[in-house]
């Protein structure tokens, strides 16, 4: 299933935050979204998972779900936003508590989820009783649970110490091995953008425009390799190149609002 963004521009009230923004998210691939801040990168994201209405465009999904997709769309956010009061398996249930789904195969599908993200022996705990890397498992867990075509995460792994994040990452390009499942990723974080993305879409300063979409020549697996490193590190200052004047600016406009 693709996730075609066409000629998206948005507006809140006078100010333009989106204009003209089109691309395209394929079956199973990895498009992160980067950008000077407050150039409309989660807006953006809030309209392609149909959160929010554009002023103009649209996002349209294209092509037949996974199989067994209960929601082919679903949210990874920055603050987890779990059920403090539910356990770690009932967070997980949640999406799935008004589906036709029967008992046992609602059992499956948890143990699967949880499986698949560490969290096993985790399952009777509470949010309060968990790490920040954890509970931000939990919520992956839980978006695994409706087996979406397509990941959208907003700053997944902003709220997370350094060796958190980058275990996360690892877990990241675990589960997107397969190529069952695609996402789109926004961050500000340029160095996950070159980790994970197959392509990265370069906003503008507000209006968020398309200013370049650039593709990683390498798989993820190759990533991983110590000889990668010079490249990745030769995109990420080649993305920071695209956006350093622009973020300055931003930076600058934020200080004096």
């Amino acid at each position: 299933m693709d996730l075609i963004a066409g000629h998206i521009s948005h507006r809140f009230g006078t100010l333009d935050v989106l204009d003209n923004v089109s691309f395209t998210v394929r079956a199973g691939e990895v498009v992160a979204i980067v950008g000077p801040s407050g150039c409309g990168k989660s807006t953006l994201l809030s309209i392609l998972g149909g959160l929010l209405r554009p002023s103009g465009g649209q996002a349209e999904l294209r092509g037949a779900p996974p199989a067994g997709s209960l929601n082919p769309l679903t949210f990874v956010f920055q603050d987890f936003a779990l059920l403090p009061w539910c356990t770690v398996e009932e967070n997980v249930e949640f999406p799935l508590v008004h589906t036709a789904l029967g008992i046992s195969e609602r059992r499956a599908v948890i143990d699967n989820a949880l499986r698949r993200t560490g969290l096993t022996d985790f399952r009777g705990a509470y949010p309060k009783q968990l790490s920040g890397g954890m509970r931000q498992r939990v919520g992956i867990a839980r978006a695994l649970a409706v087996r979406p075509a397509i990941l959208l995460m907003d700053e997944p792994l902003s709220a997370l110490d350094s060796q958190t994040r980058e275990l996360l990452m690892e877990d990241f390009i675990r589960l997107l091995a397969d190529g069952s499942m695609g996402a789109v990723y926004v961050t500000h974080n340029l160095e996950e953008a070159v980790r994970l993305a197959d392509r990265i879409v370069v906003l503008s300063r507000r209006p968020g425009r398309v200013r370049e979409v650039v593709t990683i020549p390498m798989t993820r697996d190759e990533r991983g390799d110590i000889n990668a490193r010079g490249k990745l590190l030769a995109i990420q200052n080649d993305l920071w190149s695209l956006i350093r004047e622009e973020a300055i600016d931003a930076e600058r406009e934020v200080q004096h609002a």
